[in-house]
């Protein structure tokens, strides 16, 4: 019985390796996905459309950055890090 519950566990355990190892990997190749895409806009002289993008504007001009980034967040979907560069570069 201590037999199979050990043979289980470590089943377990090596899937969610797999598992991580898999995602791990998924996550790396979109990254690179969009850093290609983002040197093909840049290229292009294209830039990305930022929803609510006056508001923000605004937001950074009225002082309330917090409130800027929260909004980017909300609007793009973006990470906490990106939004603050995002920002600040809109600033």
């Amino acid at each position: 019985m201590d037999i199979a519950i050990l043979f289980l566990t470590c089943l377990v355990i090596a899937g969610v390796m797999t598992l991580q190892t898999a995602l791990s990997r998924a996550e790396r190749r979109a990254v690179r996905v969009e850093r290609k895409l983002d040197l093909v806009l840049g290229h292009l002289g294209l830039e990305e459309e930022i929803p609510r993008k006056d508001e923000i504007i605004g937001l950074v001009r009225a002082g309330k950055q917090v409130q800027a980034i929260k909004l980017y967040r909300e609007t793009t979907g973006a990470d906490l890090l990106e939004a603050k560069q995002a920002v600040d570069r809109l600033a």
